[in-house]
């Protein structure tokens, strides 16, 4: 605890980080390396940590980082306690292929994660979201996503993913409006 000690684990290359949500809060250090496989991906993830014997089930709620030399700071994570609610990032999947792509549409991707209100037993790795009757000029907003078991706290109208006119066929358009 304080400054002295967490420069010291510092120097020895070791990341200090803190478990809380639970009965008590957890200090902890831990190598850097350790750490690699939960703060360098895209996925959401559940991860269950050992100290002094007793187990932790927990989800990643912040990172530290240094200005400079990029190097992990200080890590924090959220101890999973099953009755209670918990706030997470999840990662967006779209699945299928629109009908406004194969009608030489482009998809514009918006949003890759959403910020879910759930219990611990109905967090997911992911929610997919199935676009592939999305037209031409369409989207797919927030308010249509179905996340079973989740209350879902981003605005409701802030669009996912649209298809949007290539400027192809927007010159193929006005070929064959100047036709007529």
């Amino acid at each position: 605890m304080g400054k002295k000690a967490t420069r010291q684990l510092r120097s020895q290359e070791l990341v200090p980080g803190v478990i809380y949500g639970g009965a008590q809060e957890v200090n902890f250090s831990a190598p850097a390396k350790a750490f690699k496989p939960i703060v360098y991906t895209s996925e959401f993830m559940q991860t269950e940590i050992q100290i002094d014997g007793q187990k932790y089930v927990c989800i990643l709620k912040d990172l530290q980082f240094d200005k400079v030399t990029d190097a992990l700071l200080h890590i924090d994570f959220l101890e999973l306690v099953g009755d209670k609610k918990v706030v997470a990032t999840l990662p967006l999947h779209l699945t299928g292929v629109p009908v406004g792509v194969k009608g030489g549409g482009k998809l514009v991707v918006k949003m890759k994660s959403l910020k879910v209100k759930a219990l611990p037993n109905d967090l997911r790795e992911a929610i997919y979201v199935d676009i592939s009757n999305l037209e031409l000029n369409g989207n797919v907003r927030v308010e249509d996503v179905k996340a079973e078991n989740m209350e879902i706290l981003n605005t409701p109208r802030i669009p996912i993913a649209s298809v949007v006119m290539t400027r192809q066929l927007k010159q193929e358009e006005s070929k064959d409006d100047k036709k007529k």
